[in-house]
């Protein structure tokens, strides 16, 4: 499991004490400022950005239907069809994410 600084103790919440998952949580800003400056102190800050950047690459597709598709709202119109939607806009944003390395197996750059 992957998360920001906000999730900090979530392995130790009553609702996760079922949980068998491996947890990768960011550590707080100021803790990763006062990291030492020493090769320990590099890698720990290079394994938190390699934890962020996994979480930005799962998060991104969520950017996309909220704002390019303008998603913001849940319209209650059965479950049935909100899970036809989301199905859909999030099919359409992995079409928007991944135009560059489509147009790229064609020739034609990307607009």
């Amino acid at each position: 499991m992957h998360g920001d600084a906000g999730y900090q103790g979530a392995d130790k919440r009553p609702e996760n004490e079922g949980v068998t998952a491996e947890w990768h949580i960011a550590m707080k800003r100021c803790k990763r400022k006062a990291l030492p400056k020493d090769e320990t102190g590099t890698l720990l800050d290079r394994f938190e950005w390699l934890k962020a950047s996994i979480r930005a690459k799962v998060e991104h597709p969520f950017h996309v239907v909220k704002n390019l598709f303008r998603h913001r709202k849940v319209r209650y119109r059965g479950m049935a069809k909100n899970e036809a939607q989301l199905f859909s806009l999030f099919g359409f944003a992995n079409l928007v994410l991944a135009r560059k390395r489509l147009f790229a197996l064609d020739g034609v750059a990307a607009p």
